[in-house]
């Protein structure tokens, strides 16, 4: 069971809708993941960004926590970039805000978060990192790529099974400016109702 306040969020977005055209984006993972479950073989995603510092860590939290809301196991969410930066401050706050716990492992210029979606999770461990860093997987993993230019920058993902994009608009775009906390909170919600949807569409054995 998830924390009670992030559990309150995700009974939300089931009454929400998406487009035609972005279930069509989305299908691709929905296949893959559902090809894994049926050879009953570990789902590795790794999402990826240029700078492994906002989008790729959203939609990692969300996948690995509608994972373990739809039972679907043996699922292990990565995120990586183009190059390592480090996670942005306001994407924490987000998260906190959604109803995560989260404690601050490293206090450096690329800090380290330990991210709970409940009690008894192993958290999720978010820095900013390359795609292809020791912490990732190197083979049999799906490559999700977050933004257009890390999917126009990265021509061939070494070690991926298959190459997924599923692009969102950058709340970066909004860094100080009194905008920032609503669009880095509607990204959230966006990446947390979409892999919603995809986890949703599991059919487990």
């Amino acid at each position: 069971m998830v924390y009670p306040k992030l559990d309150r969020l995700i009974s939300t977005l089931a009454e929400a809708t998406l487009s035609a055209p972005r279930k069509k984006v989305l299908q691709p993972l929905v296949e893959f993941i559902q090809k894994k479950v049926d050879q009953q073989e570990e789902i590795r995603l790794n999402f990826i960004c240029t700078h492994n510092s906002r989008r790729s860590h959203l939609a990692q939290v969300w996948a690995q926590t509608m994972a373990h809301h739809f039972s679907v196991h043996n699922c292990f969410c990565y995120s990586g970039g183009t190059e390592a930066t480090a996670l942005f401050p306001t994407v924490v706050e987000t998260l906190q805000q959604s109803g995560f716990e989260i404690s601050m492992l490293s206090n450096t210029n690329n800090p380290i978060y330990a991210i709970k979606y409940s009690g008894n999770s192993s958290p999720i461990i978010g820095f900013s990192k390359k795609w292809d860093a020791f912490f990732n997987p190197r083979l049999a993993f799906a490559a999700i790529m977050t933004c257009s230019q890390a999917d126009e920058g990265c021509p061939f993902i070494t070690g991926a099974e298959k190459r997924i994009p599923i692009t969102y608009d950058d709340p970066k775009a909004f860094d100080h400016t009194p905008q920032q906390a609503a669009k880095y909170r509607e990204r959230s919600l966006q990446i947390a109702l979409e892999m919603h949807y995809v986890f949703n569409q599991i059919k487990l054995k």
